[in-house]
């Protein structure tokens, strides 16, 4: 099978690009290219592989998305307006490009351009949500802002495709979003009742592809839309975050196909390739406008940097519009690569400025505070640390537990630290004293005082973020005891070599808690 013969050189591609310090998806892109140039295409279980895991992806994004992000004006107002500039510049752009008679913008006129406009003026959701888990990032506030937009992103998507194809939503789609919230007590209890095993991640595929995707594809509604509806409809419930880590493996090895797909669907040649790089070239003005729009909104220039880098790519939507208009004779079947091209290099562009972004924003902090609004965000606003003396990073499980067990030594002088508002109103509720803040934020450092802290604790879920943390820790002249979490043995001894006074492996110390635990109970 030539699937086998696919995934096998993304896994080659993968390795190599990993080695580099580069995501895996860089080589997965690659691997597509290199196919295509050695006479492979496309199979048709590769574009369902790819298909099933962009919706496993928008229903795992609905499960870890709140309603109320939407209705943020930060959120939906530099959203419209950025598509609405980013747009009409494009259009601009690309009309000027056909006055100079460049190959493939010569043919184009004005209704074209304006729609290779709003092609390029989306950002990829696959990318983002890749680059937010891969650095724990999801549940901070710059990562939902990203999301939130690119949610808006997908709303303004949907009324497209619905003009331009002439799909219009049939009787039934009113029902169906009238029912469905009506149903969720029953759809809970089913989730109640599926546990914790096999039934979990099947019941994840049987609410997304069948209730998500296929209900509302039959109600003449964007099935991508209906997967992340449902998804939403079970954000609140208290094992969405289970429900989404059960489906996680098998989202990224879906996903692999999608990216695989891009690069077997490109074909290549000389005025192809200029015209991607040309649409390339001219990405940093969409990523200005990001940083800017976001900053209006009063954002500080860290959130809106970071939102600009994750949103700093082009969106597999284009791939949609460029195929519905090479459909209908409007744009040559080349302007299909061109976008595929165009996508690619951007996420290669894109990979090193979030790899970097926490870097780059301490280089030219002085200068981006410029365009920061006086005003702030209340949710962005300095924390104070009271009379902390310890601190913990990261208020999950293992975080929890290290609170209520330390709490007993130090009295009163305990302060957890997390990134997600909801968690923390969890916690506020149990009477634990937790703070919003992002321990990867230079600001944040610079912004308190922690003379009184004797102790720090880095129990993050990501080694990337205990990592970034204990940089931050160690530029602002920290001279306390520091310990960290890890999972694995690489991981502790990374740590220590950079300083950490002790490490915690999460798995081994599992077993070794378990056994005292039983030995206090017997005795």
């Amino acid at each position: 099978m030539l699937e086998i013969l696919y995934f096998c050189s993304a896994f080659i591609c993968g390795f190599i690009v990993f080695q580099c310090r580069l995501p895996p998806l860089i080589g997965f892109l690659a691997a597509g290219f290199i196919l295509h140039s050695l006479g492979y295409r496309a199979t048709e279980l590769l574009h369902n592989s790819a298909s099933l895991g962009v919706t496993l992806l928008l229903f795992s994004i609905g499960l870890k998305l709140q309603v109320k992000t939407l209705t943020k004006f930060y959120v939906w107002a530099p959203s419209s307006l950025h598509l609405v500039l980013s747009s009409c510049i494009f259009s601009a752009l690309v009309m000027l490009l056909a006055r100079f008679s460049l190959p493939l913008f010569v043919d184009l006129n004005l209704e074209t351009a304006l729609l290779i406009g709003f092609a390029f003026s989306f950002s990829s959701t696959v990318f983002a949500v890749k680059v937010l888990e891969q650095r724990g990032e999801m549940a901070s506030f710059h990562g939902k802002l990203s999301i939130g937009i690119l949610v808006m992103q997908d709303l303004f998507a949907v009324v497209f495709l619905a003009i331009s194809t002439g799909q219009i939503p049939n009787f039934w789609s009113l029902g169906i979003l009238i029912l469905l919230p009506v149903l969720r007590p029953i759809m809970y209890l089913i989730l109640d009742r599926s546990k914790h095993g096999e039934l979990l991640p099947l019941f994840g595929f049987f609410f997304s592809l069948l209730i998500g995707y296929q209900l509302f594809e039959f109600a003449g509604l964007k099935g991508d839309l209906g997967v992340l509806i449902v998804g939403m409809l079970f954000a609140p419930h208290k094992k969405s975050a289970e429900l989404a880590k059960s489906l996680l493996s098998f989202k990224d090895l879906m996903l692999v196909g999608f990216f695989l797909s891009i690069g077997l669907n490109a074909t290549l040649s000389i005025e192809v390739l200029s015209a991607a790089v040309i649409l390339v070239m001219i990405l940093p003005i969409k990523v200005l406008l990001y940083y800017l729009l976001t900053n209006l909104f009063k954002l500080r220039a860290r959130t809106s940097l970071l939102n600009a880098f994750t949103l700093s790519n082009y969106s597999e939507f284009g791939l949609i519009v460029c195929a519905l208009a090479a459909s209908n004779d409007w744009v040559s079947n080349q302007w299909l690569a061109v976008v595929g091209i165009a996508l690619s290099l951007s996420f290669i562009i894109a990979t090193p400025l979030n790899t970097n972004a926490n870097f780059i924003y301490a280089r030219y902090e002085n200068w981006l505070c410029k365009f920061e609004s006086k005003q702030r965000l209340s949710i962005e606003r300095p924390v104070e640390l009271g009379n902390a003396q310890v601190l913990i990073f990261g208020m999950g499980r293992i975080g929890t537990g290290a609170y209520e067990t330390l709490s007993q030594h130090y009295p009163n002088a305990v302060t957890g630290v997390d990134i997600n508002q909801q968690s923390i109103d969890q916690h506020l509720q149990q009477h634990r004293t937790v703070i919003l803040a992002d321990a990867t934020d230079p600001d944040f450092w610079q912004s308190i005082n922690h003379s009184k802290v004797q102790v720090v604790l880095l129990a993050m879920s990501k080694h990337v973020q205990n990592l970034l943390a204990l940089e931050q820790l160690q530029a602002s002249g920290f001279q306390g005891k520091v310990s960290a979490i890890a999972f694995y043995p690489d991981q502790q001894k990374e740590l220590e070599e950079l300083g950490v006074d002790s490490t915690y492996n999460f798995y081994r110390a599992a077993g070794s808690g378990f056994a005292e635990h039983v030995t206090e109970t017997l005795s």
